[in-house]
């Protein structure tokens, strides 16, 4: 390769590079927040921020909802109101929202809604958290008891027996004096969760002056509540039919912000109503499960082929971009790092037994690693938070056949006879480099040799070799 080649290759990657880098900026500086309906806005109209929330609470979503209140603060929103719709999402997630309300200088109202939705498990928090609590008649919320992190009971595996201690007789007593049929926690870990769960609910409870007791019941016995009830208990403050009706009856509430009486002046009013921006899109896809798996294995396969391929650039480049894509959406996902160094060390047996066949001991155990781990991997039960089996069976095959197929190539080169010298050269084919009668030369293998023929051999035929005799072949015509 000459130097005005290579620099101009270097040049190419170099501008590549830089063309990645600035979009990478880009991503980072646009505009975090797209909003709508506020073209009929005046001066004296008060500002009010509306957002729904939709589906599982994760990191996509908790971004978004912390980023959506930081602005509404900024353009001096009267009030925040989250229409919520949650089956229940990620512990971290649900507490990195709930601490951006509770710092929050501006009102938040969660309002489940429309009628039919509900606000459960992680929703219920949220509720708790919120300054204002609302619902739309026909909504529920509860179910808030934790679920079970970590890997999933194997068929047939028999339950662990619960531990005797004192805690376990008081959370057992409870569970009978409630009337549930929920059994107490079998297991430290799981006392460990729900115990927690139970003091963060219970906090803000108190917080909000909301019904603690119940809130202890969600946790513990996975309750469940509708609105017209929950209204009755104080665990919401109101029941609504639609935003504009909650905006009427929250006008001119004293309520507590950040220690201090603060009064809901909201009419008139104009909506802002915020609508999902490109980031939640990227976030919600990039963080799914099964899309950070696929571009964890495509970014560690395209490093790896680059690295036994220097030059190429492109598969180190796109590698390397979904790696780093993977790692950012894996490190917001509750993983097991168990899980994840399986299916390194699965990659890196079949690897080794690509290059130093082992008649498939290396790429078997590497098959297995990264099935168990693949399985482990999302540290999880919550539904959407899991990768998809299908997946991971078509992997598992996808890397079966090609550990067969290294055992088919491992298999046939073993039964041939191994050829060299004198022998590799008889049979062979050779072209003539020149006219000849008797002596010339010819190539074979990518080296000229000296030839000899019994006939007029011209320039571009294809001779035969037939035998070998020191440093001189015997040819004939190929016919």
């Amino acid at each position: 390769m000459s130097r005005q080649s290579y620099s101009s290759i270097r040049h190419h990657r170099m501008i590549l590079w830089g063309g990645v880098a600035l979009l990478a900026l880009l991503l980072l500086l646009w505009p975090v927040a797209t909003h709508s309906d506020e073209s009929s806005a005046t001066s004296t109209d008060h500002r009010i921020w509306v957002m729904s929330v939709q589906g599982a609470i994760g990191p996509a979503t908790a971004d978004w909802m912390i980023r959506s209140l930081r602005q509404a603060t900024e353009s001096g929103s009267a009030l925040l109101i989250v229409l919520l719709d949650t089956p229940g999402g990620l512990d971290k997630s649900m507490r990195d929202i709930n601490q951006a309300v509770l710092a929050s200088t501006i009102p938040v109202a969660i309002y489940v809604y429309p009628k039919g939705a509900r606000a459960a498990s992680a929703g219920t928090y949220m509720l708790y958290a919120a300054h204002i609590a609302a619902m739309a008649p026909a909504t529920n919320l509860g179910a808030a008891t934790p679920v079970q992190i970590g890997a999933p009971e194997l068929p047939g595996q028999q339950p662990q027996k619960p531990d005797s201690s004192p805690e376990d007789s008081q959370d057992s007593e409870k569970s009978k004096d409630r009337g549930s049929t929920v059994p107490a926690p079998a297991t430290t870990m799981e006392r460990k969760q729900i115990n927690d769960a139970v003091a963060y609910i219970r906090g803000l409870a108190g917080l909000r002056r909301r019904n603690a007791d119940w809130a202890e019941q969600a946790v513990r016995e996975a309750v469940s509540l509708d609105a017209e009830e929950a209204l009755k208990q104080s665990i919401v403050d109101y029941i609504a039919q639609d935003v504009d009706d909650l905006i009427q009856q929250i006008d001119g509430k004293v309520l507590d912000l950040n220690g201090h009486p603060h009064t809901l002046q909201l009419t008139p009013y104009q909506l802002t109503r915020v609508q999902p921006d490109w980031r939640l899109k990227l976030l919600s896809v990039i963080t799914d499960p099964s899309v950070a798996y696929i571009l964890m294995l495509v970014g560690i396969y395209g490093l790896i082929f680059e690295f036994y391929n220097p030059g190429l650039g492109g598969p180190g480049i796109i590698g390397a971009i979904c790696l780093l894509i993977a790692l950012y959406a894996l490190q917001l996902l509750p993983i097991s790092y168990a899980g994840l160094g399986l299916i390194l060390l699965g990659i890196a047996l079949m690897i080794a037994e690509a290059f130093s066949p082992s008649i498939g001991i290396l790429g078997v155990g590497g098959l297995v690693a990264f099935i168990v781990g693949s399985v482990m991997l999302m540290d999880t039960e919550l539904p959407g938070f899991q990768i998809a089996f299908p997946m991971i069976a078509g992997m598992g095959v996808a890397f079966a056949g090609m550990l067969a197929m290294m055992l088919h190539m491992a298999l046939r080169a073993r039964r041939q006879q191994v050829v060299s010298g004198k022998e590799a050269l008889i049979g062979s084919q050779a072209e003539a480099l020149s006219d000849f009668s008797g002596m010339g030369r010819v190539r074979t293998h990518g080296e000229v040799w000296q030839a000899h023929s019994k006939m007029p051999v011209k320039k571009g035929d294809i001779l035969t070799v037939s035998a070998v005799d020191g440093l001189v072949l015997e040819v004939e015509d190929k016919a």
